[in-house]
């Protein structure tokens, strides 16, 4: 006999005539094999076991065997691990049940129970339970099998944290069959939990159900990180949403919900479980509303909620496209192109009024590239803007929407104003600036859109002019409704103005602004600034351009440095050159070491008249201007004139040696108007004369005039040089 139920297949098999002891004698109790083999009924014609599988496979097949001493004998045969129906029992007689799993592999295992049928009744723990945690409570659900439902009125609840050892008490009790609350818990902590009925004539016993773990309470909600919107390509009406968002690792969550719904409420609401913190949604450009939440098997995180703003009009959805007619408060017919219908049946009309709810309505048109939509939940109001928006819809069975993700096509959007009025208030802030002889320059600020009340045609300048006498022109000029700005022209200098401005739609012209004025520039008046304007220029350029030029010439064209000034090079004037003989009887003793001076003979190779020829260049020199302003300063002592130290004899042989001497032709004479220490050391010793001879006695005569002409050569030299006082030795080696 075969029994079907709706969860299970067994087969009953008589044991009677079989020797079952030798064909299951190698299966042994195993702990990591089924286990926990329990039976019980409500009454000796119903009674059922149940048992746990065990490890060592994913799909076990199982063999029931239920024996009393009178040689009844049971054998079903299942893939399940319960036996609910079929089994029955004599009540006077002890029953043996086993069960053995995988009877025909090696590994089989088995486990056993034994026990009389009157005390087998009882009412099962519940076969399935759900846990909800919120706000530091948990709600536990329990649910019984249908043979039980009728009896357990109320049940039991016991709980402990996971890994403590005693369970709480006292045990919490529902108020019905169906719910039991406990409170007080600590949101961050796992729980254990156990269920049982509570007992009552028709329950004499009740389990304790198996221990659920109640995950920890989810309480942070998670962050949103990137909300991205980009078109898909070849594809119109439609937009790649993509989302990401985060989770704090430490809160144990299985999965993500996230639900999404039309701003306008437009059923359904669709529901989307992912386990990765990212979603990718394809949308119409309508407005959407989203929430995200994580979520375990025993609560809900709190949701972060994310809004899809409506894509703004673009060239797939511009004008043209669409046409509306308001044909009174609650009525409007919506136009579209005719190759429209060639495609799609279904249609949506979302409308809406700018900072409210979005109405909808979906339709189902085959026909007609119209359709008349009334009774609108809403009516609509007067001077107010809305913006329409057709979908399109793939299905043609339903014109609802089955979801919301990848559900439909924008096709366009317009406006529309159920009545139009004229603008309540004026442009603001109108200004001017730049005003000249015959112009002006105009701007000012839009219209505030809700004083609008119907589409802007555009702005009415008021040119008022003022003539002398209390005459008054007005001229009006018409602007498109995109400007803010505009420049007056074709007016007179010296002239009084005031300008007015004001917007009009199609019910008329609205509220004129404020009046500003002006008065445009006067002819005289101009050419004045202009000629006041030339002199300040000219002034500024007489008094600060020439320190500025004078500036510029220094960094970009340097002076060359003049070599008469230098501190190496001295000029050799004539009238030095007495001077420069008078002083050396005044020398100082100690201004030049005698010891370490040596004169070494030697032979004639010079001309016979040496310092005759010395002293053309002491005197090469042809600046005349220079020449006129030397001075001699560095030649003082405290000798009177110079000439009255040189014998007469001497004396009378130089002096005419130098008028006689042409500089041109003197073997000494330097190309330029000036000489250097180095020059001067590099003529002498072609110049001495052989016959210059000294005694080194150190008390030999200073009047000696040969000594005297040298001596005062070389005091020339020491003065006119930049470098340290020359000394003996060095004196000797020039000599």
């Amino acid at each position: 006999m075969v029994l079907r139920s709706e969860w299970m297949y067994w087969r009953i098999v008589s044991c009677k005539s079989k020797n079952f002891s030798s064909k299951y004698q190698h299966c042994g109790i195993n702990p990591a094999g089924v286990h926990d083999l329990d039976c019980f009924g409500k009454h000796p014609t119903s009674y059922r076991c149940v048992w746990k599988p065990g490890n060592s496979a994913s799909e076990n097949t199982y063999t029931l065997i239920i024996t009393q001493p009178i040689r009844h004998c049971k054998v079903y045969n299942t893939s399940q691990t319960n036996i609910t129906k079929g089994i029955l029992l004599y009540e006077k007689y002890n029953m043996t049940a086993e069960v053995f799993e995988n009877s025909a592999s090696t590994n089989c295992t088995k486990s056993v129970f034994r026990g009389s049928p009157m005390s087998l009744f009882r009412c099962g723990p519940p076969h399935n339970a759900s846990f909800s945690r919120h706000s530091g409570k948990l709600d536990v659900s329990g649910s019984w099998q249908n043979e039980d439902i009728k009896d357990v009125q109320y049940y039991s609840v016991r709980y402990k944290a996971l890994g403590s050892l005693s369970w709480s008490k006292p045990l919490m009790q529902s108020k019905n069959g169906k719910k039991c609350t406990v409170e007080n818990l600590n949101s961050s902590l796992v729980y254990s939990m156990q269920m049982q009925c509570v007992t009552n004539d028709r329950c004499p016993q009740c389990p304790w159900s198996e221990t659920y773990t109640v995950p920890a309470e989810l309480t942070t909600q998670p962050v949103m990180v990137n909300m991205k919107d980009t078109d898909i390509a070849k594809t119109k009406g439609r937009r790649l949403i993509s989302l990401t968002w985060k989770f704090p690792a430490k809160e144990r969550h299985d999965s993500y919900h996230v639900i999404i719904g039309k701003a306008s409420g437009e059923a359904p609401r669709q529901r989307m479980i992912t386990t990765e913190p990212e979603i990718r949604l394809v949308l119409s450009y309508s407005e959407y509303h989203l929430n995200i939440s994580a979520v375990n098997n025993a609560s809900t995180s709190p949701a972060v909620s994310q809004t899809i703003p409506q894509r703004e009009d673009t060239a797939s959805t511009g004008a043209g496209k669409l046409n509306v007619t308001v044909d009174n408060n609650t009525s409007f017919t919506i136009h579209w192109k005719e190759d429209l219908i060639k495609n799609y049946v279904c249609y949506s009309v979302e409308w809406m009024e700018r900072g409210h709810k979005a109405g909808s309505m979906s339709f189902y048109e085959d026909e007609y590239n119209h359709r008349t939509l009334t009774s609108l939940p809403e009516p609509l109001e007067p001077y107010k803007r809305y913006s329409i928006t057709l979908h399109t819809r793939p299905d043609k069975d339903t014109c609802n929407m089955k979801k919301v993700n990848n559900s439909e096509s924008t096709y366009g959007r317009t406006h529309f104003y159920s009545i139009e009025g004229s603008p309540l208030s004026a442009p603001t802030n109108l200004s001017f600036y730049n005003v000249s002889l015959n112009s002006v320059e105009l701007q000012w600020l839009s219209i505030p859109e809700d004083d609008i009340r119907g589409f802007l045609l555009g702005y009415i300048i008021y040119c008022t002019e003022y003539q002398h006498g209390g005459a008054t022109t007005e001229r009006n000029i018409t602007m498109d409704p995109m400007s803010n700005s505009y420049d007056l022209r074709d007016l007179k200098d010296g002239t009084a103005y005031g300008v007015k401005i004001s917007g009009f739609t199609e019910a008329g012209v609205g509220v004129r602004s404020t009046p500003i004025f002006f008065t445009t520039k006067y002819q005289e008046l101009s050419q004045l600034i202009g000629v006041i304007t030339i002199f300040a220029v000219i002034g500024i350029v007489l008094i600060f351009g020439t320190p500025v030029i004078k500036r510029a010439k220094v960094i970009l064209w340097p002076s060359i440095p003049n070599p008469g000034k230098s501190n190496a090079m001295q000029k050799i004037e004539e009238p030095c050159e007495l001077e420069l003989l008078g002083s050396i009887n005044h020398l100082e003793e100690e201004e030049w070491d005698t010891n370490s001076l040596k004169i070494v003979e030697k032979q004639e190779v010079i001309p016979a008249s040496p310092l005759s020829s010395m002293l053309p260049l002491l005197h090469a020199s042809d600046d005349e201007e220079d020449s006129t302003e030397m001075t001699c300063n560095w030649i003082q002592g405290d000798t009177g004139d110079s000439t009255e130290e040189i014998p007469s004899d001497i004396a009378g042989q130089i002096i005419p040696d130098i008028n006689r001497i042409d500089p041109q032709s003197s073997p000494f004479t330097f190309p330029c108007d000036y000489t250097t220490i180095e020059m001067f050391q590099q003529g002498i010793p072609q110049s001495m004369p052989a016959r210059t001879s000294f005694s080194q006695d150190t008390e030999s005569d200073p009047e000696d005039t040969e000594w005297t002409v040298v001596k005062s050569g070389l005091d020339y030299m020491s003065q006119f040089s930049t470098s340290p006082i020359l000394d003996g030795k060095e004196i000797s080696r020039i000599l």
